[in-house]
């Protein structure tokens, strides 16, 4: 006989922030930059004297609201409640939250645990 494995619901993961993402604020929003390279060896000898190891993007309000809260300890489900004071019971924002999440983990800035 087979188990059935559960799956947890992605209301009940937490995200973290990956580690190297720096955070720092530009007015009332957030920017995050990211290394250039990983290897400590490219970033020394790929990129160009004078310019940053790092890519900056700059964060929209709700971008910049949502990750605020990412705090490594913070569930989707919390998050979508503290989000909801910030949307100000726009609809379907709980989607636009989760799909901003989905991308965040893509491009490379959060991970998702149980």
């Amino acid at each position: 006989m087979v188990a059935d494995k559960q799956k947890k619901h992605i209301f009940d993961t937490v995200p973290c922030r990956r580690p190297g993402i720096l955070t720092e604020w530009e007015g009332d929003r957030i920017v995050i930059a990211y290394p250039r390279f990983r290897r400590a060896w490219m970033q020394r000898y790929l990129v160009p004297k004078g310019m940053s190891p790092y890519i900056r993007v700059r964060l929209e309000a709700h971008g910049s609201a949502v990750w605020e809260t990412i705090d490594g300890c913070s569930t989707v489900r919390d998050i979508l409640k503290k989000m909801a004071v910030h949307f100000d019971g726009e609809d379907n924002y709980e989607s636009r939250v989760i799909t901003y999440l989905y991308q965040l983990e893509k491009d490379g800035f959060i991970s998702f645990y149980q």
